[in-house]
Formats: C-alpha cells, structure tokens, sequence
C-alpha cells in the first residue's frame, strides 16, 4: 500500500500496463492526471492541437505496434467528443487503444445542472464504438479499473476502451495498492473444431485463403505461410490484412480488386471448394451463399456474421494455425504446386502501369519509394483508393487504412501516431487537400515533438469524389464540393515544416525520396485535376 493522489494512481498504474507514451491536451479537470505525467519520467506526453489527433495519433501508434498501448488523454465533454471519431476507427479497425477521459466532480456527475463540459451521460456516448467503459469516482477503484481495462484490451477482440475518471478523484489522497500487469494466454480452439477443418481441407482440391488485420494482431503470419504451402493455397487480404503473407511469397495475390481483376480471378475464388477465412470479416470478398467456409476468428459473434454457413473455429490466429498446420502435417499429404497457376493470375492482375492514371503512376511512385518495412496510411482519397489495390506490403502493419469508417481527416494525424511508434521507419500519409484540412494544425506537433512523418497531399480544390459524381451524375450541379485552399507551402513553412510542390508521378518519387532522407516533417503537394472514375 502506497498513499498518493488519484491522479499518481492513474499513471502509475498506467505506466505498469505498458503505457510509455501519451497523446493528448492538458485541461482544469485533468491537473492531478498532467502533474502526475511530470513526476513519471518513463512516459512521454505528446501535446496535440485538436483530440481528434489525439486519438487517431493512439490509433496510428497501436496500429503500427508500438510499446504498449496507444492512449489519449482528454477532458470530458467536447474533449471526449472530439476524439470519437477516433475511437471510433479504432473500433472498426479492430485496434486496441485506451481513451482516457476527465469527468466532472463526483457530486455532479448525471446531476445535468450545467458543470464545465458536462455530458449527461457520458459513457452512454461511448459505449457503441468501444468494447468497454468504465467510470472511476474513488482512489481505490483505480488499480482495479485500469488493470481491468487492459485485460479486455489485450485478449478476445482487440478493439478500444474508454475509462473516465471524476475531477475530484485525481485530486484525492487514498491509500492504494498498484497491480503488477498480467500475461494473458492466446485463446485455444477445441480439438474437436481443429480436426474438422483438418477434415474438411483433407477433402479439398482448391482451398482458398482470406486474410484480415487479426493475422497481425495475433503474429499469425508465419503460421498462415506454413497453411498455405503444404495446402498449396493462394492467399488473398482484405486492406486491413496486406502482408499478412508477403506480396512476394509464390502464393500471395494481395489484394484483389474485383472489377480491375482478370478473369482467372473471379474464376479461382468462383471454383474454391473451401475457404479458409482468417482474422477478417470477410468484407468484400467477391464469395457468395455457395462456397463452403471455415472461419477462424478470436470473436465468436464474427464468424456467421455475413456468410452463415461458414464453419467456426473460436480461437486465436496464431495458436489456432499452428494447431492446424501441426495436423495436417499428420493427416493430408503434402499438395501439388499451384505456383505456376497463381504466377499467371499474378501477372494479369491491375497494376499501376495498367491503372486508370494519373493514380496509377502515383501510386507507382510511392511504391518505388517506401522501403518493405515503410509504413503508408491510406487517406480517403482517389490516390488511397487506388493504392487500397495496387499498392503491395511485404509485412504486417505497414499498411493503414480507416476501415469500414471511411473517413476524412484520420490520415494525417495517424501516420503522426504510427511514426511516434516506429521512429526509425519511413512513415507516409496521403491525402487529399480536403482530408488534409481536417487536422493540418498538427503540422505544429510534428514540428515541436520532431515527428518526422510525410504528408503527400494531392490538391484539386475539392471534395474530389463528390464534385466529380456531383458532375457526372447531376448535370454538372456541383453545390458544397469546392474548396478555397490555403498556399501549402507557405503553410508548411509558417509551421517550419518542410514543403515541396510537384506535378508529375516522376517528380513526387524524387520528392518523397528526398523527403524521407531529409527525416523531418514534410508535406508534398501534388496540384491535380479532376481524375477520372475508375468504377464505371
């Protein structure tokens, strides 16, 4: 037992979960939280401009694996809100990070009498896109709600935690006892599940596999590899999963683009008589209601969820995998090589030369450019929507996509996160001028704290999507669309950023590339016009 401050208890605690690093903005609920931050000299505290980017900054960290978890501190009620959206693609990313959040004073809390950034409440605004939430009003109760939070980050489905804590409380003095953090064992499928899909893939003649974000997550990518070749089954990814198995592995196709795929595409995933799902969804997958389907996944209420005839096996990635490989081994003999037939499939599939361009050859260039350990987050964005297909990873956790949320304004502020997390490694947004908006004020955290991420930002004046379908579909009416920019480079300069403004696909891959090897915070603007719709 120790005697402190609510506010000592919560970082304390904290920093034995892991916690090394924590995106956020100070604020009058949160003192005792800021002052027990200084007295912690283990953990860095990253100021952010707006907690949005705390929270995607969280996001980006967890997402490329940083020590520990991903967290962000704000005040409650407009703090807590601004940062939703970023929480709330941690949750459809499926991303574990820990939003930490001030309340009011205990006696006012659900009282709604108007106390400073009262939400009446609170934790009824979270609690959809969050796998758990919980309120501290006592010293005491904080060990036990931290440590309680990190075991539901760290097993089952990964996905984010808010927990909250009332102003008084990090103000208080209690005696306390601090938890030692646990090790949480993977979760183990039943035998009973690993020997029937042991069974049915004996059976099979061409097995199929789809891989998703869980086969990182669990570091499943070994494990899968091993699947793969003694079954001799192509691998395909959703976004979320690319280099799940390296692009460049005999049996990967990537990441299939349905309407841009050659035939013999749609034909093997058409003629699979088993697919072997994987820490995915299984969004977008081009499968139907026909195929059989085994599904591998650590949340029971996954597998089912879109094709319901899928076979379920409720476990970890990692352990399920080896589990199976272990098997089969044993029981089905090693299968013929279907390397030529993938190869041909392979070199008929979309690429950048073949493209709808001017994003194909952008795309290309930053292919050129990032190293196989570099690190791209996918704006929404022509440019991103093209690179969610062509772009090709040689490893888990390089590539970061919004997930279902879709949304405008994460990019930036994530890469931020991701490079904090890697420092050593390249680190790329891109971005559209209207994304780029959202959170360009963050120009001056990369600045302050050297976060040393690059921003390509492909500039049309517009909220491209919508003005282009706005034209094409609508009879030119175009209302809301156009934008009013600010000169970028005189932008990135007032910050102290490092600006450079190109046009052609050879002058960015010359760009990023000095921009990478200059390691500081950059910004790339690429004025374009309208691009044209590579889906009609």
């Amino acid at each position: 037992m120790a005697r402190m401050t609510g506010g000592q208890a919560l970082i304390k605690s904290l920093y034995r979960e892991g916690v090394r690093t924590i995106f956020g903005m100070p604020g009058v609920q949160l003192y005792h939280a800021m002052d027990a931050i200084y007295e912690e000299p283990g953990i860095r505290f990253i100021t952010v401009r707006h907690e949005q980017a705390a929270a995607y900054m969280a996001f980006g960290y967890s997402k490329a694996g940083g020590d520990g978890i991903g967290t962000a501190l704000v005040v409650p009620g407009p703090g807590l809100l601004n940062a939703t959206a970023g929480v709330g693609t941690a949750y459809s990313a499926s991303t574990p990070t820990l939003l930490v959040s001030g309340q009011s004073y205990t006696h006012e809390i659900g009282k709604d009498t108007g106390a400073l950034h009262e939400v009446n409440d609170q934790l009824d605004v979270v609690r959809p896109i969050t796998k758990w939430a919980a309120r501290m009003t006592s010293v005491g109760e904080v060990p036990d709600t931290v440590h309680e939070a990190f075991r539901m980050l760290k097993t089952g489905r990964q996905r984010p935690v808010e927990i909250e804590i009332a102003w008084d409380t990090l103000e208080d003095v209690e005696d306390v006892e601090l938890h030692e953090p646990a090790i949480y064992e993977p979760l183990v499928p039943e035998d009973s599940e690993v020997e029937r899909v042991v069974e049915m893939l004996s059976q099979a003649e061409r097995p199929l596999i789809w891989a998703g974000w869980g086969v990182a997550l669990s570091d499943a990518g070994e494990a899968l590899a091993q699947v793969a070749e003694h079954m001799q089954a192509p691998v395909m990814t959703s976004a979320e999963g690319k280099g799940a198995v390296p692009y460049d592995h005999p049996l990967s196709l990537g990441t299939p683009g349905w309407r841009f795929g050659p035939p013999e595409l749609a034909a093997l995933v058409g003629e699979a008589d088993l697919v072997l799902a994987v820490g995915t969804r299984l969004g977008r997958t081009n499968l139907t209601g026909e195929h059989n389907i085994v599904h591998i996944d650590v949340d029971a209420e996954e597998i089912g969820r879109i094709f319901p005839q899928a076979v379920g096996v409720h476990g970890d990635a990692r352990v399920t995998l080896e589990r199976l490989y272990g098997r089969l081994l044993e029981a089905v003999p090693q299968r013929e090589s279907r390397v030529e037939e993938i190869a041909a499939i392979k070199r008929k599939r979309a690429n950048p030369a073949t493209f709808v361009q001017p994003q194909g050859g952008f795309v290309e260039a930053i292919q050129n450019v990032m190293p196989n350990d570099g690190i791209i987050v996918e704006g929404v964005t022509q440019i991103g929507y093209a690179s969610r297909e062509l772009y090709t990873s040689q490893q888990m956790r390089t590539y970061i996509t919004s997930s279902y949320f879709g949304n405008l304004g994460y990019a930036y502020p994530t890469a931020l996160g991701a490079k904090v997390a890697k420092p050593d490694v390249p680190v790329l947004a891109i971005s559209g001028d209207g994304g780029f908006m959202y959170n360009s004020q963050e120009l001056a955290t990369a600045v302050k704290y050297g976060i040393n991420a690059v921003a390509v930002v492909f500039n049309d004046n517009a909220y491209g999507n919508v003005y282009r379908d706005q034209i094409n579909k609508f009879d030119g009416r175009a209302i809301g669309s156009q934008l009013h920019n600010p000169d970028f480079m005189k932008l990135a300069d007032a910050y102290g950023a490092r600006g450079v403004r190109v046009h052609e696909p050879e002058e960015l891959e010359t760009a990023l590339r000095e921009a990478l090897d200059a390691n500081a915070p950059g910004l790339i603007e690429v004025p374009v016009g309208m691009m044209p719709d590579p889906f009609v």
